[in-house]
């Protein structure tokens, strides 16, 4: 069988452990072997797949969103998120950052409300065209610059061992499909996520303000992908605590550590009761300075983005 290395990978525990597993699973009769239909791979999003310091890509885009309805109309103001945007609230922007669930959930609902009625196409253009304009504060790359080298190796790693993949965030769902075949190299159905009810309106199916279901953080990220794939992951991939429940769910469960301040960030935000589950469940862990020889993707460092990329 032909598979890809993980070059970015340096020869430790961490490579060791997945090398060891995936190369099983394709082993019938042996005692790590997957069936086929069952090598499903789930991977988080932010800090997992590419960097999410100083803050998620997709946070500004919808903070802008809401700034601009409030110029519209300001009698949402004093209302969270609304008053807190406004104020320019620390804590409530940091707690969002580190993903809190009752401030993801504020932010979701009023994300909802403020999309409501616009079209896929429509909410997708816009996104289009703040990601083209996007580009990191620290690195000065688009999005696509900030995605971890070895994580597109392990996708090709996995792919040619049979496994499918996914991604399963608590970030936006239509937002992540406008960038997910030519970042990950994934089919827009592969990608799981918070997202909004859809309602008929003359024929085009346009957002509600509801959210469709629980959000995709916690306890709901396993729920997503059973309801989407049928099966729980035989492999799972997060860095954060609201990962837990997902790499539970997970025959093989993977674990970023963030420890390298100087090629990312280094940071323990929210990700205590993660790395306490890993040590007493044997997870594999994978420490960004240890582990990876190159941590962020070439294609975007050999030359500054042009206007051509506006």
């Amino acid at each position: 069988m032909s598979t890809s290395p993980l070059e970015s990978w340096n020869d430790g525990a961490a490579r060791r452990a997945i090398v060891e597993f995936v190369t099983s699973t394709a082993v019938e009769g042996s005692p790590g072997f997957v069936a086929p239909m069952d090598r499903i791979a789930v991977f988080d999003n932010d800090g997992t797949l590419w960097v999410e310091k100083p803050v998620p890509v997709q946070m500004p885009f919808a903070l802008r969103k809401l700034a601009a309805r409030l110029e519209e109309d300001p009698s949402p103001a004093r209302e969270r998120p609304y008053r807190e945007i406004a104020d320019r609230d620390e804590s409530y922007l940091r707690a969002l950052n580190d993903q809190d669930p009752d401030a993801v959930a504020s932010m979701v609902e009023a994300i909802g409300e403020a999309w409501e009625g616009a079209t896929l196409a429509e909410y997708e253009a816009e996104a289009a065209r703040y990601l083209a304009s996007w580009r990191h504060e620290r690195f000065g790359t688009p999005y696509s610059g900030l995605v971890y080298q070895p994580m597109l190796e392990l996708f090709d790693y996995l792919r040619a061992y049979g496994w499918r993949l996914f991604v399963c965030s608590g970030g936006g769902r239509d937002f992540m499909r406008v960038l997910c075949e030519d970042t990950w190299g994934l089919p827009r159905e592969n990608v799981i996520g918070s997202a909004p009810e859809f309602a008929d309106r003359d024929g085009v199916l346009v957002r509600r303000a509801t959210p469709h279901g629980p959000l995709a953080l916690g306890p709901g990220k396993p729920e997503y992908v059973l309801a989407r794939t049928g099966r729980p992951p035989g492999f799972a991939a997060g860095d954060d605590d609201v990962d837990v429940e997902l790499l539970r769910s997970a025959r093989f469960a993977l674990l970023v550590v963030h420890d390298d301040d100087v090629r990312e960030y280094a940071y323990t935000d929210c990700a205590e009761r993660a790395r306490a589950t890993a040590e007493r469940s044997g997870w594999t862990t994978v420490s960004v300075k240890n582990d990876w020889n190159v941590v962020l993707t070439e294609r975007f460092t050999q030359e500054k983005p042009s206007a051509s990329h506006q």
